[in-house]
């Protein structure tokens, strides 16, 4: 059985490699800010005793005030798993970096949270809609989705 990292000790330590990047932790996720996204899941992936080396899931959250990326990651050898989360409070132009370069996985997941939720994948190598048609009108799992018309 995998087992969970402990985030809050984790957590310290990202903050000593990020200071500022832990928005907020508890027993068995880490939410960080959006824009130190990238060099957190870069430290995950690469710090050998850490080794992150697979992206099982992401997918995204709409809590009206801002929305939230959720990221599982497991690292095969070391046999444990992280729920890693961040927010994006932009609902205009929601935009968050994309974690391709990192985990090939994050691929099709990022087109699919951009098709049905309109968040941009920043530096996301083809950034298109994956089930729905170009043009469709909105994006169908947003709360707001559908108001007004």
């Amino acid at each position: 059985m995998t087992a969970a990292l402990s985030a809050p000790d984790l957590a310290a330590r990202l903050e000593k490699e990020f200071p500022g990047a832990i928005v907020e932790s508890n027993a068995d996720s880490l939410v960080v800010d959006s824009v130190k996204l990238p060099d957190i899941a870069s430290f995950l992936k690469n710090t050998p005793e850490l080794d992150f080396d697979y992206l099982t899931n992401l997918t995204a959250v709409d809590y009206k005030e801002h929305f939230e990326l959720v990221y599982h990651l497991l690292s095969i050898s070391r046999n444990h798993s992280l729920t890693l989360k961040t927010r994006c409070y932009d609902r205009e132009n929601p935009t968050v970096p994309s974690l391709v370069a990192l985990w090939n996985a994050a691929d099709l997941q990022e087109r699919e949270v951009y098709d049905l939720f309109g968040i941009v994948f920043s530096g996301h190598p083809n950034m298109k809609r994956i089930f729905l048609w170009e043009g469709f009108p909105g994006y169908p799992l947003r709360k707001d989705f559908g108001d007004g018309v």
